[in-house]
């Protein structure tokens, strides 16, 4: 998976494991949220991925459950999941292969044990608005910095880290989402449910990139964006805003 010659299993090679079944919760899950990212409109071309890790104690970075190829998130149904293991993408339940993606949703999670999920998409307005010269998607709101937590990482057009995971390993630490010029981008998120609403912020900012730039063209003002000294006071203070601790009543 990292660029080790000393593999033990190949890429989708079907490797039955008696010990794993699938969850129906963590099923039901996968397909709740992935038919929630195609009702908003965010999966252009019908392709696309997504991957939830799940604890098991025969494999010491989890499971992963994933779709096959051949289906995309807004057709995918519970009986189509496959699950794989982290480091090699063997499949321990299912029969059908994955997709060429799934090995840098992988290599994602083998590098950041926190994360529990990664949704991929090719998203239309990020790649037209990286192909109209735009080098980075500022931040205009007080959301989008609580909830993304880590600034997003931005990937030149020529550099396709499903094809060749090797260059995840030097930025994945830093961020929760990477930028992919031309592509798409990947979001992750500690549950399914984080992941999708940073993935949703993520498009909520591209929006108000597009639109603050489109008026401020027209009318001659300079947008006014989050400074990177607000984004990093979010990033450090995000988990006390999105998810507060319940406070008992004394006495």
């Amino acid at each position: 998976m990292d660029g080790s010659p000393n593999r033990t299993f190949q890429v989708n090679e079907l490797t039955p494991d008696p010990n794993v079944a699938v969850d129906p919760k963590v099923a039901r899950s996968y397909v709740t949220y992935a038919h929630r990212l195609a009702a908003r409109g965010l999966v252009n071309s019908s392709v696309g991925g997504m991957v939830i890790r799940v604890a098991h104690p025969d494999h010491p970075d989890g499971i992963c459950y994933a779709k096959p190829q051949g289906i995309s998130l807004e057709e995918v149904e519970e009986e189509d999941l496959v699950i794989t293991d982290i480091p090699w993408g063997r499949i321990l339940q299912g029969e059908r292969a994955t997709t060429v993606g799934h090995q840098m949703n992988r290599e994602i999670l083998r590098l950041r044990p926190d994360i529990n999920c990664v949704i991929h998409l090719h998203h239309d307005e990020m790649i037209a608005f990286m192909a109209a010269g735009y080098e980075t998607i500022r931040s205009f709101s007080l959301t989008y910095g609580y909830l993304m937590q880590k600034p997003a990482h931005y990937l030149p057009a020529h550099l396709n880290v499903e094809e060749d995971v090797g260059p995840i390993k030097t930025f994945i630490q830093d961020t929760n989402c990477i930028i992919m010029k031309r592509h798409g981008f990947t979001a992750l998120g500690r549950s399914v449910s984080e992941a999708y609403h940073r993935t949703c912020v993520l498009v909520s900012e591209i929006k108000r990139n597009i639109i603050v730039e489109t008026l401020c063209a027209a009318n001659g003002k300079t947008p006014e964006y989050i400074s990177e000294e607000e984004l990093a006071y979010m990033a450090t203070h995000g988990d006390a805003v999105m998810y507060p601790k319940l406070v008992k009543k004394a006495g």
